[in-house]
């Protein structure tokens, strides 16, 4: 009995001794605590979203919180309207001012339904609050010669309606950055450029004319309006920025006028200034001078060198003073110094109307316009 428990002791002692060896054998499983873990799927990117709105700062030094996208534009008078219709006719809400029948050769018919809304400043008509909050823009955008109260009065507006209310300063030398402006307001950047550019360009040509004319001058002349052509757009206003760039500016007066219908003068005052040139508003008496006895004691009416202003679809010497009068720079220009203007008009002209009005203009079509 003791021998054969002492029998199995020796077996089963024998049995462990090979099962601890490596040769030969399976090998041990790994415990499944030390196993090594599958690689984990990688995390979604975080999806940030765009801002909702953007700051902006106008030319009046006020920063507005506006939409991110700018889609639906109202404008404050008609300076606005011409400069914005350029640059984002599809985005307008409304207009200014009523189109003149002229603007029909020239103007996309689909913007001829837009809503009148008025303007914030003088013309035809208050800014008509009823319709801007109707057509609920993103925006209210005046664009010209800053009042004096324009923070004022754009503040109120803004506060009035819950519509940002902002300005961009428009002058003819600084027309450029205002289209830069706009464009990065807009996301019209781009096409921006391509206006600014356009703006910069006409606008370095009129600054430089004075040295191509050297060592002549510039010729003497005023600008005449209203019913009896007694009215002068006088040196030193808003509304005398294109007409000073190419000629020597006859009215100078201690107070000239920032209104478009300029200061109010007489006969004898006209015959003191004498000057070389004449031009009358499209509106105003050209047709009549020629014969009148009082008007030929002008030298400009006695030597026929006065002009009627071109006028399609608005007037290319101003009212409004917008980016229009680049067309009066080209025009006067090549009319007075035609060596120093070395550029085709039509050509000019047509490059003109094809980048502000979207259209082509025809060799007739500008032919009725120097008629």
């Amino acid at each position: 009995m003791k021998k054969r428990l002492l029998s199995l002791l020796l077996l089963l002692s024998l049995v462990l001794t090979l099962s601890a060896c490596g040769g030969g054998g399976a090998a041990a499983p790994t415990p499944a605590s030390a196993a090594t873990p599958a690689p984990s799927a990688a995390p979604e990117p975080t999806q940030i979203p765009e801002p909702a709105t953007r700051s902006f700062t106008d030319s009046a030094g006020r920063t507005l919180e506006l939409p991110a996208k700018v889609e639906k534009i109202a404008v404050s008078g008609p300076t606005a309207q011409i400069v914005l219709f350029a640059l984002a006719p599809e985005r307008l809400v409304g207009i200014a001012n009523s189109w003149d029948d002229s603007a029909k050769e020239y103007i996309a018919p689909e913007y001829y339904s837009l809503p009148l809304m008025g303007q914030l400043y003088g013309g035809k008509g208050e800014l008509n609050l009823e319709e801007l909050l109707k057509a609920a823009p993103d925006v209210v955008i005046d664009v010209g010669e800053p009042k004096q109260s324009i923070v004022e009065d754009m503040d109120k507006l803004t506060e009035q309606t819950g519509i940002p209310f902002l300005h961009i300063d428009g002058y003819t030398a600084s027309m450029g950055d205002a289209y830069r402006m706009l464009g990065d307001l807009l996301g019209l950047e781009d096409r921006a450029a391509v206006l600014a550019d356009y703006c910069d360009e006409i606008y370095a040509f009129a600054a430089g004319l004075e040295e191509k004319l050297a060592p002549e001058k510039k010729k003497t002349a005023l600008y005449l309006l209203g019913d009896s052509g007694l009215n002068v757009i006088a040196s030193g206003s808003f509304h005398a920025e294109m007409l000073n760039l190419i000629v020597d500016n006859a009215a100078v007066l201690e107070n000239p006028s920032s209104k478009g219908t300029g200061n109010e003068t007489d006969m004898e005052q006209l015959m003191l200034w004498d000057p070389e040139v004449i031009f009358f508003a499209p509106d105003s008496i050209y047709d009549k001078v020629g014969d009148d006895p009082a008007w030929q004691e002008l030298q400009a009416i006695r030597n026929r060198n006065y002009y009627r202003v071109p006028y399609g679809p608005y007037n290319w010497m101003g009212f409004p003073p917008s980016v229009q009068r680049y067309l009066g720079v080209l025009w006067a220009a090549k009319l007075l110094y035609p060596e120093a203007a070395d550029y085709d008009l039509y050509t000019e002209v047509s490059r003109y109307y094809r980048l502000f009005y979207g259209c082509e203009l025809t060799q007739a079509q500008f032919d009725a316009l120097m008629g």
